[in-house]
C-alpha cells in the first residue's frame, strides 16, 4: 500500500471529521432536545448530569471505531496531542506531523461547519456549537490541570496500546483508546468539556467564535500529550526507539506500523 503523507493525511481528516462531527453533535442533540425545558443555569447542570454518559459514549464510540478504522493507514492519531507525542519521541517526522496537524485542524473546522448548517440556533447559542467550557467554579488554572490530567492518561493509553510492540492490547488499540476516551469525559465533562484534542475545541471555537479562555484546551492537551509520551518512551521504549525519524520512503527510513520496529 502507498503510505505517502497525503493519503496517510486524508485518513487523519476522515478520523477526525468524524469524531468533532459526532462529539460535538451529541452535545448539540441533546440541547436541542432539552432546550424547551432548560430555562436557567440550575436546570442546564441537572440534565447535563442525566446526558453525560451518552455523550461520554458518543465521544469513546467515535474514537474507537476511527481508530480501528484508520489506524493500519496514519496510525490513528485524530488528535494533534497525540501527533505532538509522537513527534517529541522521534516517532514520527516533522513534514509528516506537519501534515497531520494541518488535517486535524481542518477537519475540525469542516465538521463543525457542517454542525452549524444543521442545528437550529437556538441550540447552537446554547452549547457554542458544542464547545468544551469551563463550568461555574471551575478556574482557569483548575480546568487547565484537568485537562493535562485527562490528556496524559489518553496518550499513556495510546503509546502502551498503539506504540508498545509488548502491549497487550495492540490488536485491539482502538477499543482501548475509545475506553478512555469514555471515562475521561465521565470524570472530566461536567468541568471543562473534557476536550483532551486541541481539534475537538477548535473548530466549535471557531465556527462560533466562542474563544473564551481558548488557551485552556490547547496547552492543557498538549502539555499533557508531550509528557505522558515523553515519560513512557523513556521508561519503556527507549531501547526500542528508531535512530531516524520515520518517514514516507523517500526518505530512506522503511516507515512501519505503529509499535514496529524501523529498518533503515
Amino acid at each position: 500500500m502507498d503510505y505517502e503523507p497525503l493519503r496517510r493525511g486524508f485518513a487523519e481528516f476522515v478520523g477526525t471529521f468524524a469524531f468533532v462531527f459526532v462529539g460535538a453533535g451529541s452535545v448539540l442533540t441533546i440541547a436541542k432536545a432539552l432546550a424547551p425545558a432548560i430555562v436557567n443555569a440550575q436546570a442546564l447542570d441537572v440534565y447535563g448530569g442525566l446526558t453525560l454518559v451518552g455523550v461520554a459514549l458518543a465521544n469513546g464510540v467515535a474514537i474507537a471505531v476511527m481508530v480501528s478504522a484508520v489506524g493500519h493507514i496514519s496510525g490513528g492519531h485524530l488528535n494533534p496531542a497525540v501527533t505532538l507525542g509522537f513527534f517529541v519521541t522521534r516517532r514520527i517526522a516533522p513534514s509528516l506531523a506537519i501534515v497531520y496537524w494541518s488535517m486535524q485542524f481542518a477537519a475540525a473546522a469542516a465538521a463543525a461547519a457542517l454542525l452549524r448548517w444543521l442545528y437550529p440556533e437556538s441550540a447552537r447559542r446554547l452549547t457554542h456549537l458544542g464547545a468544551p467550557g469551563l463550568t461555574s467554579g471551575v478556574s482557569v488554572w483548575q480546568g487547565l490541570v484537568i485537562e493535562i490530567v485527562l490528556t496524559f492518561f489518553l496518550v499513556w493509553v495510546v503509546f502502551a496500546t498503539a506504540a508498545d510492540p509488548g502491549g497487550a492490547f495492540k490488536s485491539i488499540a482502538g477499543l482501548a483508546i475509545g475506553l478512555t476516551i469514555t471515562v475521561d469525559v465521565l470524570m472530566g465533562g461536567p468541568m471543562t468539556g473534557a476536550a483532551m484534542n486541541p481539534a475537538r475545541a477548535f473548530g466549535p471555537e471557531l465556527l462560533s467564535r466562542h474563544w473564551s479562555d481558548a488557551w485552556v484546551w490547547y496547552a492543557g492537551p498538549f502539555i499533557g500529550g508531550a509528557l505522558a509520551a515523553l515519560v513512557y518512551d523513556t521508561l519503556y521504549l527507549r531501547t526500542q526507539r528508531p535512530l531516524l525519524p520515520v518517514g514516507p520512503p523517500d526518505s530512506g527510513v522503511a516507515e512501519p506500523r505503529p509499535g514496529d520496529t524501523s529498518v533503515s
